[in-house]
């Protein structure tokens, strides 16, 4: 199928954060750049605009995408920052990336000024972070004059909850929404767009498992890989329970990178640094040769509104890989891994350890489940499929005079 476009478009991509804690980390394998890896295929001139915010820096590797960062102190510098930015936006589209102020709060801004469409990407739902619609702000008028006038006060911060509540209600304002999970759907509408994986880069015949495991560091030892960012609702400590209850000794939780936002990883070292092997955080270029070493990929989501709202990327790695993957009854997991999986309840330790040692005493068959999952993922979680899908959205805005 011929996915370019019969107009060469300029695509500007807005994200809320390009620091090493954003869209930055992973050396750009977050979904920002699978946008853009998918826009480039239709053969639009796509950039990216965002943000670095602090002290951090901008953490991507692949120096030839076009990007526009602009520095950005958490608390004062948000509004001069914006302004900035915005004069820079140039595109016939906008394609804003996060329901957040930082992205879509100024794709409304730039939509108003230059009357250009906006597509609205939701990967997650911000305010579950917050306790979703429990969250309330009722602050005394001391807390609101803090939160308002003192350098560092919390409304200073663009990514205050009380503004995420505002941005979801202005979802109107967006031409068109894309999102990635079945509980993002429901809540706002919108374009299912799967996360898409290089399924040519990510191609297990061009790497040795065993050879893997020796670059590494890892020969000698049964690899389970968790090529994310640890954080609790992504079920590891469960995991770490699975591996006491199992005792054996030559079994291993490989976490790659590390966590970005917090210190958590380190909590976990605490408890389990005997089950724990800790790798440093690699550019998306060397992610298949990394993931390559693991026998299995594991993806213990926790059943929380956060864990709902998302698709791991973690799925695709392992699925892209031909890799045995050991993942969870939440969300859209089950649809995602479509039977080429190893599933459990979630919070499960007790079925984390029968399944690993399952996984270990039939590690052919496994080995042909991850070979059937790399055949899904070719198919429905490819670069290419995400390519497809936004052809139609785009010839959609066209069709109707917006473009």
């Amino acid at each position: 199928m011929d996915l370019q476009q019969n107009k060469k478009l300029k695509i500007s991509l807005i994200v809320s954060d390009l620091s090493a804690s954003g869209a930055g980390r992973w050396g750009g394998a977050v979904r920002t750049f699978l946008l853009y890896e998918a826009l480039k295929k239709l053969n639009h001139e796509v950039k990216i605009f965002g943000f670095v915010f602090g002290e951090e820096s901008l953490e991507v590797a692949q120096s030839n995408i076009p990007i526009v960062a602009i520095p950005c102190a958490y608390h004062s510098g948000f509004i001069k920052a914006a302004q900035k930015l915005i004069k820079q936006i140039d595109g016939d589209i906008i394609y804003a990336v996060k329901l957040k102020p930082t992205s879509f709060g100024l794709s409304i801004i730039k939509k108003i000024t230059a009357r250009c469409p906006v597509i609205l990407d939701i990967d997650d739902w911000e305010l579950s972070w917050h306790g979703g619609e429990q969250w309330k702000y009722r602050p005394s008028l001391k807390q609101f004059y803090r939160d308002t006038l003192k350098p560092d006060g919390a409304l200073r911060y663009p990514d205050h909850p009380l503004y995420l509540k505002w941005m979801e209600s202005l979802v109107s304002y967006a031409d068109t929404i894309t999102l990635h999970t079945q509980f993002l759907k429901d809540r706002f509408g919108g374009v299912y767009l799967p996360n898409g994986k290089d399924t040519t880069l990510f191609d297990p015949s061009q790497f040795d498992s065993e050879a893997s495991r020796i670059r590494y560091g890892l020969t000698g030892y049964r690899i389970l890989m968790f090529p994310g960012a640890p954080r609790p609702y992504k079920g590891l400590e469960e995991v770490l329970a699975a591996l006491d209850r199992l005792n054996q000794p030559d079994l291993r939780l490989v976490i790659v990178g590390g966590s970005p936002y917090d210190a958590y990883d380190n909590q976990l070292m605490q408890q389990w640094e005997r089950w724990i092997i800790k790798l440093p955080k690699y550019p998306v270029s060397e992610m298949p040769a990394v993931v390559a070493a693991a026998h299995i990929v594991v993806v213990p989501q926790r059943d929380t509104p956060a864990a709902q709202a998302q698709f791991p990327l973690k799925l695709t790695d392992g699925m892209a890989m031909a890799k045995p993957i050991l993942s969870t009854y939440v969300g859209d997991i089950p649809e995602i891994l479509g039977g080429t999986g190893y599933l459990v309840a979630p919070e499960s330790p007790e079925e984390i350890a029968e399944k690993i040692q399952w996984i270990f005493e039939h590690l052919d068959e496994a080995n042909q489940q991850g070979i059937k999952a790399r055949e899904r993922c070719i198919s429905h979680y490819s670069t290419e499929t995400m390519a497809s899908i936004l052809s139609d959205v785009i010839k959609d805005l066209q069709l109707a005079g917006k473009v």
